[in-house]
């Protein structure tokens, strides 16, 4: 079947993560050999709302077209070419709005997504590939609801898109993880302190939880349950001496609370999905357990090695899953194109590939994703570490297509 008159556009949403560039390839590449074009639509849904209908499409800014030649060597890098905002079409600040609409929209917010429609259309979109996290599909959701034919791809370090067992990027995320926090182990043990690693993971804790099953931590605390840090300092005194090395490893989700306390924040700004930026509960934990050691340990207090790991963990090129997982995914969008389908997000569900309808991608009442770690299951709340029983039949990696 000849596709030449139908055009695919791809675009990245949200945060970067390894894996991207292997997605992006492996559509353009399997497009351009069915018989599409295809354009890259650069820094997400900012772009979209960017498209100047009075330019043609090759004088557009946030337009590329893509060849083979263009994705040939991006599959091994880590990030997206395309780059990627954090836009929220739906409701625009009007500091935000493109410089060629300032005129036809005053408010102080504003609802483009008329113009992203129309936008899509005027440059001949016929089916549109969003790779991104919850905020980017929530808005592809909106948009196959306006008529777009939408695919979905599922992305996030943080492995808690509704829908999916993995996410592009969460793989690279723990390797990373386990092998920082493992050369952080040299320091923690010269100096025979407590090793307090602080990760992503704002609503859900999968990016501090896994890494423990991995062995890089003795404890981790997550945001789906608030801890006690006496208890936590009693159980990593505990861990310390029965180190030879004399040190212990917590990892710390950055959305995490403890003591009855609020999430913490490191400022009052917010994106424009209203998210407030997290940063400091590792250190705020840190010294918590150092306030405490002495009680459990001899009257001695415990001295903190406290770090965050941040971009470390979504730097660089992707792992061997975020090569397989990415392309995989990408030529299962293709499949669905090719079958005339829209209006579903690839997935893995109960360890096969399969699909599910876009509108999986679900959010809470304050609009935060509804995949969590599931407590009862995974995270014994005396012991502040992973339950490792009754696996048969889990899914790999416990990202469960069961939110409770």
């Amino acid at each position: 079947m000849n596709h030449s008159k139908l055009t695919i556009g791809i675009l990245t949403g949200g945060g970067d993560v390894p894996g991207l560039n292997p997605a992006i390839r492996a559509i353009t590449l399997r497009a351009i050999r069915e018989g599409y074009n295809v354009i890259g639509i650069k820094n997400g849904w900012k772009g979209v709302i960017s498209i100047d209908r009075s330019k043609k499409l090759e004088d557009q800014t946030f337009c590329i077209p893509l060849t083979e030649l263009t994705v040939n060597r991006i599959g091994r890098t880590g990030g997206t070419f395309l780059h990627s905002s954090r836009t929220k079409a739906t409701k625009v600040a009007q500091k935000d709005i493109p410089d060629h609409l300032k005129d036809k929209y005053k408010d102080e917010y504003t609802d483009l997504t008329d113009e992203a429609v129309a936008n899509l259309k005027y440059i001949g979109i016929d089916y549109l590939v969003p790779i991104g996290g919850d905020d980017t599909l929530s808005y592809a959701v909106r948009l196959h609801k306006e008529g777009i034919k939408v695919i979905g791809i599922p992305k996030t370090m943080d492995g808690d898109v509704p829908g999916t067992e993995y996410c592009i990027g969460f793989s690279t995320c723990i390797t990373r993880t386990i092998e920082l926090t493992h050369e952080l182990r040299t320091c923690a043990g010269s100096h025979e302190r407590f090793l307090v690693l602080e990760v992503f993971g704002r609503n859900a804790g999968f990016s501090a939880l896994l890494p423990t099953i991995g062995g890089a931590a003795d404890r981790c605390v997550i945001p789906e349950y608030s801890i006690n840090t006496e208890r936590l300092t009693e159980l990593m005194v505990e861990d310390r001496r029965n180190n030879p090395s004399n040190y212990s490893v917590v990892l710390v989700s950055e959305g995490a609370t403890f003591d009855g306390q609020e999430i913490i924040y490191s400022d009052a700004e917010t994106d424009a999905f209203g998210h407030k930026k997290l940063g400091g509960i590792g250190e705020q934990i840190g010294k918590e357990l150092r306030r405490h050691s002495a009680k459990y340990n001899n009257g001695r207090e415990i001295n903190i090695i406290n770090q965050k790991l941040g971009y470390l963990v979504r730097s660089g090129q992707p792992d061997a899953l975020d090569s397989i997982i990415p392309t995989t995914y990408g030529n299962m969008a293709m499949d669905l194109i090719i079958k005339g389908e829209s209006g579903h997000m690839v997935c893995i569900k109960n360890g096969k590939f399969d699909y599910v309808s876009i509108e999986a991608v679900k959010k809470d009442q304050h609009g935060e994703s509804i995949k969590k770690v599931n407590i009862a299951k995974f995270y014994d709340t005396d012991r502040y570490r992973p339950i490792f029983q009754n696996l048969i039949g889990d899914p790999m990696m416990f990202l469960t297509t069961d939110f409770t």
